[in-house]
């Protein structure tokens, strides 16, 4: 039975129903079921979500990064990480001013991840190298 004919389902509170009076945000049903959603970490829904909310309807956005940064509670190096990332993932393009949201890829693209280079680096991404500190300083054994 094609969509259009199912039966109309009660809404659970019909004095709430959504409208699209005064703009609206479009995100396509295949953003979750094709994979996207979870290819994303919640930094990068984060900012993928807020520049859907502010573009118009060709998928433009003007919003500067210190505004974008203090709406999403986010370090301006944490931006800059979260909105390559975005990028490498071809879900966004940016021409240093603005930012459009693209059409979805046909999958999403797992982004390959940087080496490991620096003792920074092992501190903060490696799982040993993270458990050995906890151990040493907390003396947590299992």
């Amino acid at each position: 039975m094609p969509a259009r004919d199912l039966p109309a389902r009660p809404l659970i509170r019909p004095d709430r129903l959504r409208s699209t009076a005064g703009g609206f945000a479009f995100v396509p049903n295949r953003f979750l079921h094709g994979g996207f959603f979870a290819s994303l970490n919640h930094p990068e829904r984060a900012l993928y979500l807020f520049l859907v909310l502010a573009a118009d309807r060709q998928g433009l956005s003007y919003y500067r990064h210190d505004r974008i940064c203090s709406i999403l509670e986010m370090t301006l190096d944490e931006y800059l990480f979260v909105r390559d990332s975005l990028i490498a993932k071809d879900l966004i393009a940016f021409d240093g001013s603005r930012f459009q949201v693209l059409s979805l890829p046909p999958s999403p693209i797992a982004e390959a991840g940087r080496p490991l280079l620096t003792r920074h680096d092992l501190e903060e991404h490696d799982p040993a190298t993270v458990r050995q500190l906890l151990v040493r300083e907390l003396g947590v054994r299992r």
